[in-house]
């Protein structure tokens, strides 16, 4: 499975590491959010990991709801568990990080799956600056470079169909509210099968620490984060 490389099970309680963690963003997601880079003060594991994770263990359903609750940090024992169209991880505490919601039919077909998965997280991994950038400079406001703070909050979406191993995702329009220190980015995508619609789906982020949009500010930022993008390609 190609997500062997990206946590371990022990005792069935399922672990990411932060440079685990920190890999399947850069190499799968082409993430390179620093929230998720391995000595980050505030270190959490991708959201499209835990998405992936419960993709490949419960299956693809027609219509699915992903909402996140909490930061899953470094080396934590998750339990990932079912119950009826529910499916929750948790840790040993009973914390619940992600809860998903189901419905409609369900494919199993490990091929499928991967295929759809990989496609979703390379467009959830193009959030910044390529969505959120335009949406932050036409409301004028702007987070705070030293300490870019943007949350996976929830994503859902349906399909009218589950033989979507070649289904192509693509952005379909965004928008950002804002309320004072604080935005709501709302990004949609649509799945096509060539050139059929087979379904629609929606990303919220929460973005944290809002200030006045500085344009050389963050172009700075905006060329730093590509540099790094561009130097980790060449690595790879």
């Amino acid at each position: 499975m190609f997500l062997d490389d990206f946590h371990t099970v022990t005792d069935d309680r399922l672990c990411i590491t932060a440079e685990q963690a920190s890999r399947f963003a850069k190499c799968i997601a082409g993430d390179y959010n620093p929230i998720h880079d391995v000595d980050a003060r505030r270190f959490c594991v991708p959201g499209d990991l835990l998405f992936a994770l419960v993709m490949a263990r419960f299956g693809l359903a027609q219509r699915m709801t992903f909402h996140f609750k909490g930061m899953v940090g470094d080396s934590v024992p998750l339990c990932f568990a079912q119950c009826g169209d529910t499916v929750q991880v948790t840790d040993a505490h009973g914390k619940v990080y992600l809860e998903v919601e189901r419905g409609g039919d369900i494919t199993h077909d490990a091929g499928v799956i991967e295929a759809f998965t990989r496609r979703y997280v390379a467009f959830s991994g193009r959030n910044f600056p390529h969505y959120l950038k335009p949406l932050m400079e036409e409301q004028g406001v702007m987070f705070n470079p030293q300490r870019p703070l943007v949350i996976y909050d929830s994503m859902g979406f349906s399909l009218s169909r589950l033989d979507v191993a070649e289904a192509g995702v693509a952005f379909a329009g965004a928008t950002l509210d804002v309320c004072g220190k604080r935005g709501d980015a709302l990004l949609q995508f649509k799945m096509t099968d060539g050139e059929t619609a087979i379904g629609h789906g929606s990303k919220k982020l929460v973005v944290s620490g809002l200030r006045e949009y500085d344009p050389p500010v963050m172009d700075a930022f905006v060329e730093k984060f590509m540099n790094l993008k561009a130097h980790h390609a060449m690595v790879e």
